[in-house]
């Protein structure tokens, strides 16, 4: 029998469960990064050990203290939560204001954090502090390219490494330090991967038009509308007035394609994501029992582990039969792992 079955019955293939050939490269790529991450922590950590030139757990240190300190400038680059307060009047405070200053303060409580940690670190190593152990496995943790748990706690749900996520809070001081300058105004392009709290900002959509339709928040759900521009092509868009939702940006398709031609198609070979252009997230009246057709309901994680980072159902268009996808598990992703604006770095299109 097991003769039998070696030779004569197939090899399983993500094609025998509705599933795209990318999905058993995107397996093996995820064991083999779980091998070499492991093989990391296990590798020596002092000079006498590593040998001359080896990279040490101090020089790691150092050098993430250099990046935060010169590269990323988290301390001058973080928003002064007061004085964008300042700016805004009580009637200039709606609902995408509420959000943004909501970012503002969360992110503002992870850069503290940040570069509290790293001057104690600082200190201890002159010998004006006590090394704790707390400090001994941060220090750790940059040793091997990952978040501290310390900072996972006050940080955006991601998957990341540690230099990925640095530069992402780097991207998501932009935006905030771009609204600033006019809080009275909501971006015309929100990056909602750059949103510690996309769930609030998609509230905020249904918020304006509930008030400006006087209709129950709870009556209204957001629809999405894929456009056929990018982010940087802001007057080729359709003019949309207050309240006709909100242009995002940062979807990226996993296990299927968006075609330029406007509905999902099979993946790529080798190509696991692929991005989505802008979309309008546009609130419209909850009828009940209304089915639509040729539209696969997409969920929306915040990052690639899926499970509790869930944010909302989105629609995307479909030639095919919409179970198709649902048996592919094809999702919307926000954050994803060395990716600037929803592009590989050093790939994006050209502008």
């Amino acid at each position: 029998y097991i003769e039998y079955i070696e030779q004569e019955l197939p090899p399983e293939t993500p094609q025998a469960f509705g599933m795209h050939p990318n999905a058993e490269i995107d397996f093996r790529t995820t064991q083999c990064e779980a091998l070499f991450k492991m093989l990391v922590e296990l590798q020596p950590k002092d000079t006498a050990a590593g040998g001359e030139g080896a990279d040490t757990v101090q020089s790691k240190v150092a050098e993430f203290m250099s990046r935060v300190a010169d590269e990323a400038q988290l301390d001058q680059n973080k928003p002064n939560v007061e004085d964008i307060l300042n700016k805004l009047s009580e009637e200039d405070r709606k609902p995408y204001q509420n959000v943004f200053i909501q970012e503002c303060e969360m992110i503002c409580v992870l850069i503290k954090e940040i570069i509290r940690s790293l001057a104690e670190i600082e200190m201890a190593n002159k010998g004006e502090l006590t090394m704790t152990e707390q400090m001994e496995t941060l220090m750790q943790n940059i040793f091997v390219n990952r978040v501290p748990p310390s900072w996972m706690k006050l940080s955006f749900q991601t998957t990341r490494s540690l230099g990925s996520w640095l530069d992402n809070i780097k991207q998501r001081l932009e935006q905030l330090n771009a609204w600033k300058e006019d809080p009275t105004k909501e971006p015309y392009i929100t990056f909602i991967n750059r949103l510690y709290n996309p769930q609030s900002f998609l509230t905020a959509v249904k918020q304006v038009t509930a008030r400006r339709d006087t209709v129950e928040l709870n009556k209204l759900y957001i629809q999405t509308e894929v456009q056929k521009r990018w982010y940087w092509e802001v007057n080729d868009l359709p003019k949309k007035q207050s309240g006709d939702g909100a242009y995002v940006f940062g979807f990226q398709v996993e296990g299927a394609r968006w075609d330029p031609s406007g509905s999902l198609e099979e993946s790529e070979p080798k190509k696991q994501f692929s991005v989505v252009p802008v979309v309008n997230c546009k609130p419209v009246l909850l009828v009940e029992g209304k089915e639509e057709k040729n539209v696969y309901q997409c969920p929306v994680y915040m990052n690639e582990s899926r499970g509790k980072t869930f944010v909302f159902i989105a629609q995307l268009k479909t030639k095919h039969n919409p179970l198709k996808w649902t048996l592919a598990g094809v999702a919307m992703i926000l954050d994803v792992e060395g990716v600037s604006d929803g592009f590989p770095f050093g790939k994006e299109p050209a502008q």
